[in-house]
């Protein structure tokens, strides 16, 4: 058995998770490579959920009340962005190309990527260490499952960083502006 067929995770459920976990922590680039480009979405999407899930709960120790309400905001913001900048990295990633790079691909990348740096990002000012470290991982990912160049992948990630910042920017400022009319 060689080190990407080791760095797979093979089972469902609680194993699978931390088969994952380990992967992407003590061998990342192995791990990436090992994703298999038509494999269905199902194991990152729950090893997302599984990480959104810990990071609300954890989120909620550093918060005073409010708890359902921001309990509801954590998981969504958890669960969906990831999937949200995906989406973005894939846009820009076929445009900068020029061939089909296949979504579940690019989306398996941004959920174990995401959900890795979930487990640490919960804690006040750890966003300064675990959004830089995220991206890295989503580059790497992204040369070493997509097979694509560096530079392209380095381009596409920024592209899509940018974007979603400048959307969700402008979106609290309309929200803003609405509430002031």
């Amino acid at each position: 058995m060689d080190l990407a067929e080791k760095a797979r995770p093979n089972n469902s459920g609680i194993i699978g998770y931390f088969q994952a976990l380990t992967g992407v922590l003590s061998r990342p680039g192995v791990f990436f490579e090992s994703l298999d480009e038509d494999a269905p979405i199902t194991k990152p999407l729950g090893f997302l959920l599984a990480s959104a899930l810990f990071f609300t709960g954890a989120s909620l120790t550093c918060i005073a009340h409010d708890y359902a309400i921001m309990a509801g905001v954590y998981f969504i913001n958890a669960l969906f962005m990831p999937m949200v900048s995906a989406a973005v990295c894939f846009l820009f990633m076929t445009m900068f190309t020029g061939r089909t790079v296949k979504f579940r691909a690019v989306m398996a990348v941004h959920a174990y990527a995401s959900g890795v740096t979930m487990l640490a990002a919960w804690i006040p000012l750890f966003v300064w260490f675990t959004e830089p470290w995220r991206w890295i991982l989503i580059i790497l990912g992204t040369v070493k499952a997509c097979k694509i160049s560096w530079l392209k992948s380095i381009l596409a990630a920024l592209a899509a960083f940018v974007t979603t910042n400048v959307f969700f920017w402008s979106l609290m400022l309309a929200i803003a502006g609405l509430k002031g009319v």
